[in-house]
């Protein structure tokens, strides 16, 4: 019901899950990520257990693949699970259920895995990680070029209705205060994933991210005519004298 990419920034070490569905909210469900720590995305029959006890091991230092080995052979209900996980390292695993609703499959790359299930076939996971790949800008802009991808391969073979972009560094969020550089949800859309891109855009307008494609090198005149304008506004101001009575 569900696709999703799970990735690591090598160059930053941000974690990402960008993910949409034919269901309500997958935002709230899907994806879970710790700054530092890594990234899980939990679909098909989700197991929200799986989200914060993988982060827990992964904080420990156990590996992706190790950790959703250790998720699933617990869970009597494994045969309807999918998961993606991307640890510190970059390590990336990924797990389908024997029964879930096909097709359904993931493939990971260095740094990234993606996944899905009820998709209209391996097309979709095959474009989400090529995307993914050869995509430039910020990591945020990557991950959501990826599912975009996804769903113009097609997609979750049911339709659209929900879309996630969930990015995480350390003391990111509001006021350094948390992680969550990048949460944004897009809960109930008959376009998901063009409006997750169009609410991206508005953050980056807003000045909370910096996208290097949207960068402009100046010149050394208008470098000059800024600085003067700076220190202009910055000059104490000379008081007016009282006016003269008449």
């Amino acid at each position: 019901m569900t696709f999703s990419i799970v990735a690591r920034d090598p160059e930053t070490g941000d974690f990402g899950i960008a993910v949409a569905s034919k269901a309500l909210a997958v935002g709230a469900v899907a994806p879970y990520a710790r700054a530092g720590v890594g990234a899980i995305s939990t679909q098909a029959a989700p197991n929200v257990t799986y989200g914060p006890d993988g982060l827990e091991r992964l904080a420990a230092g156990d590996g992706a693949a190790k950790v959703l080995a250790a998720l699933t052979s617990a869970d009597s209900m494994a045969a309807v699970r999918q998961a993606g996980i991307v640890d510190v390292a970059g390590r990336a695993a990924t797990y389908t259920g024997s029964s879930c609703i096909d097709w359904a499959g993931g493939k990971t790359v260095p740094g990234a895995t993606a996944q899905g299930n009820c998709l209209v076939g391996p097309e979709v996971v095959d474009a989400m990680l090529a995307a993914y790949q050869a995509a430039t800008g910020s990591f945020p802009r990557r991950l959501l070029a990826a599912l975009q991808a996804g769903d113009q391969a097609g997609g979750d073979s049911r339709g659209r209705q929900s879309a996630a972009l969930l990015v995480v560094r350390d003391k990111g969020g509001p006021g350094q205060g948390n992680d969550r550089w990048v949460d944004l949800r897009v809960d109930d859309h008959t376009a998901p994933c063009t409006e997750l891109g169009r609410l991206l855009a508005v953050q980056e307008k807003q000045g909370d991210l910096l996208d290097p494609d949207h960068l402009k090198e100046i010149g050394s005149a208008l470098a000059g005519t800024l600085k003067s304008t700076i220190r202009s506004a910055m000059a104490p101001k000379t008081p007016e004298p009282p006016a003269t009575p008449k």
